[in-house]
């Protein structure tokens, strides 16, 4: 691509990112807008036009899926030798670069988590902490190595914060001066002092930063709101007197000061770097105008100068959809029922599983919500949960890939043989074809393989000639990414883990005062935040939009509870909602449910009737003309690429276009077994057959 094919297609505001090729540049992007676009185009248009030399460009986000995102589209974009990484992973490279020259010795070895070394802080102190007060003593030191605060001075920077410990301040302080001492001890460094060496070394040594900043030269920062004082330190060492600084990042989602997070460098920005070109990115691309509507509702009525001074006023792009609903229930039990029962409906009517999402507050308040959709037999996946490449079926299946890939396995190096490959290695984990009779454990693993036989096929039709070797090494990206294939169920998550996602429908759920607000979020600052977390969650959803509080804990308690205040003044007509209770004795326990036939409502268990989403004997319209239709193209678009039929579209997916007869791109990747890609390279002839 050249470097107008990489302006082109870009809205005026993107474009004037892109063209903005010098720093300072501040981007304020607002939810939806397209700022991951605009960064990698001006990234991409800054090398190809000569500015920059692609490795002397460093562009740092805060996730190493965010990092892969960045480098997948800088490669498509023709600028492959970017290095995009998170701060962590470029201290880490560097310091372990210029360790033998500047320090010596053997290097400590990188303490992956803190836990187990605050508990035996604790108990050298005498301390006696329960595993969730080891995890929030862990979390409170990590804040305060965030925010550059030594042991000593832990105590007065609580004051300060105005910061709930999950201790006696004292305690807590006490840990965190034994934590050093064993650290040191035994030659461990965390996070935080990575950073921190790192930024020591560039100060101290001048030959160190001197070649560190010949070899970047250009900085882009993504999720800038989310920097703490730790890491901009870091990058004041890495820029030096340097000005070619990118920062992307939008205000109104702060909402990790918790961990020493700061949006004080993003709205400051323009004071500390005169003549820094500033650019508002408003179009938002991903919501329709009633859920953008209330989103600019509800931040609106932020207070604070800050708020004001620095306020995005989205501007819907999409078409028009259904209002937000706002319901009102007796109880929480209740409230979680119909939840599910909403949830199930949806996805009757089309919405994959895997495009609704119900948020929460706090994490304790997924078990409702597991026990009523498990009930309803409505699939769902709970995010952090345990990773879908850390299970033990997956990880024997990927060695057997890469063993397999090592031999040769492959002799062919078209789609046909990829995919005919990966399911062979995959029988010897026990992957058939069919999937196994009823439930539980067996069907599980079962699951997890075909994933990855779904992931060969899509890989197929991406990419004609990868063979076995390109298929072990993007599971292998994928998973040091934890970028998981897609698998259908609603997902259930917390509003911080929702951050950065998007669905068709979200379910906002428990707005109560005391819970959102947070019962500790006392100070003006705290709550303000609290806003900016429903602000969050309510941008994540793309047309459906729900919005619920129950006036009680458990049913027949007292009504004492009341709506959040930020929904005082945007909330629409309210409904109250008395739905009759599933069976509790039926309820099973709390894990994925399986998804239920949109006609009689019976959970779905063979693989092909979760594809039709109704069973194979229950009655349904289908368009037999059309399904012909589909049938001739597809042997004749199968004859051309030289794949099996079924590489295209299996038979069960043609049958459930021919009932659905969709008429946009949206209703067609609705449809189970048409992902991305395949809508990329299918979508414009399926429509045209049903259309005409």
């Amino acid at each position: 691509m050249d470097a107008e094919g990489v302006l082109a297609g870009l809205d005026p505001e993107q474009r004037a990112v892109a063209e903005a090729v010098r720093g300072p540049v501040c981007v304020l992007a607002g939810a939806g807008t397209g700022k991951t676009r605009a960064i990698t185009h001006r990234i991409a248009y800054a090398t190809l036009t000569g500015v920059v030399a692609p490795q002397r460009v460093l562009a740092v986000t805060f996730t190493t899926r965010a990092a892969g995102e960045l480098r997948g589209r800088l490669r498509r974009l023709g600028a492959p030798g970017v290095q995009a990484r998170t701060f962590h992973a470029a201290a880490l490279r560097q310091l372990s670069y210029f360790w033998p020259r500047v320090i010596g010795g053997d290097p400590p070895r990188i303490l992956e988590s803190k836990i187990g070394l605050v508990a035996d802080a604790a108990k050298a102190c005498r301390l006696s902490f329960g595993r969730t007060e080891l995890r929030d003593v862990a979390a409170e030191i990590e804040w305060a190595k965030a925010t550059q605060h030594r042991p000593e001075e832990y105590a007065a920077a609580v004051t300060r914060a105005a910061r709930k410990t999950p201790a006696d301040v004292v305690d807590v302080a006490r840990v965190y001066v034994m934590y050093e001492e064993l650290r040191r001890e035994r030659n461990l460094l965390d996070f935080e002092g990575m950073l921190e060496l790192t930024a020591a070394v560039l100060t101290e040594h001048r030959e160190v930063a001197q070649q560190v900043r010949e070899q970047y030269r250009y900085f882009v920062v993504d999720e800038f709101q989310d920097v703490n004082p730790l890491q901009k330190m870091l990058l004041d060492a890495w820029l030096g007197d340097r000005d070619d600084l990118c920062v992307v990042g939008d205000p109104h989602q702060t909402i990790y000061s918790f961990t020493g997070a700061t949006p004080s460098y993003l709205l400051d920005f323009t004071r500390d770097h005169p003549g820094a070109k500033v650019v508002k990115l408003v179009r938002d691309y991903r919501s329709t105008p009633q859920v953008v509507g209330l989103a600019n509702n509800v931040i609106g009525q932020a207070r604070g100068e800050a708020a004001r001074r620095h306020r995005l006023e989205l501007v819907a792009q999409r078409p028009a959809g259904p209002e937000p609903e706002f319901t009102e229930y007796d109880d929480e039990v209740a409230e979680a029922d119909d939840v599910a029962r909403r949830a199930r409906k949806l996805i009757e009517e089309g919405v994959p599983a895997r495009e609704i999402a119900v948020l929460f507050r706090i994490n304790a308040q997924s078990q409702t919500y597991e026990s009523a959709f498990a009930a309803a037999g409505v699939p769902y996946v709970l995010r952090g949960a345990e990773r879908f490449f850390e299970r033990a079926e997956v990880r024997e299946a990927v060695v057997r890939l890469r063993g397999a890939a090592r031999a040769g396995a492959d002799a062919e190096t078209d789609g046909t043989g990829l995919i005919l490959t990966v399911r062979h290695v995959l029988s010897g984990a026990g992957f058939t074809d069919a999937p196994p009779e009823g439930t539980g454990a067996v069907r599980a693993r079962w699951e997890s393989l075909a994933a990855l036989a779904q992931l060969a096929e899509d890989m197929a039709i991406e990419n004609p000639g990868a063979g076995l070797p390109e298929f072990v090494a993007e599971l292998e990206e994928r998973a040091a990414l934890q970028h998981a294939p897609p698998l259908e169920g609603v997902t259930l998550a917390s509003l911080h883990s929702a951050k950065g996602l998007e669905w068709d429908a979200v379910f906002l759920t428990g707005l109560v005062e005391g819970t959102l607000p947070i019962i500790y979020a006392e100070t003006p600052e705290q709550v303000e935040e609290e806003r900016r977390l429903l602000y969050v969650g309510v941008t994540r959803a793309r047309v459906h939009l729900a919005l619920s509080w129950a006036l009680s804990r458990s049913p027949g308690g007292a009504r004492k509870r009341r709506p959040s205040r930020f929904l005082d003044g945007v909330t629409a007509k309210t409904s109250t909602a008395t739905p009759a209770r599933f069976d509790r004795s039926q309820r099973r326990p709390a894990k994925s449910g399986p998804q239920p036939c949109r006609v009689c409502g019976r959970p779905l268990t063979a693989a092909v009737e979760r594809k039709l989403g109704h069973c194979e004997s229950c009655p349904i319209e289908l368009d037999e003309a059309l399904l012909a239709a589909l049938r001739d193209w597809r042997a004749a678009t199968a004859a051309e690429q030289k794949v099996p039929a079924y590489v295209v579209f299996t038979d069960a997916t043609l049958q459930a276009i021919a009932e659905r007869n969709p008429g946009s791109a949206e209703d067609l990747a609705r449809i189970s077994g048409v992902g991305r890609a395949k809508l990329a390279r299918y979508g414009e002839a399926v429509l045209a057959l049903c259309t005409g």
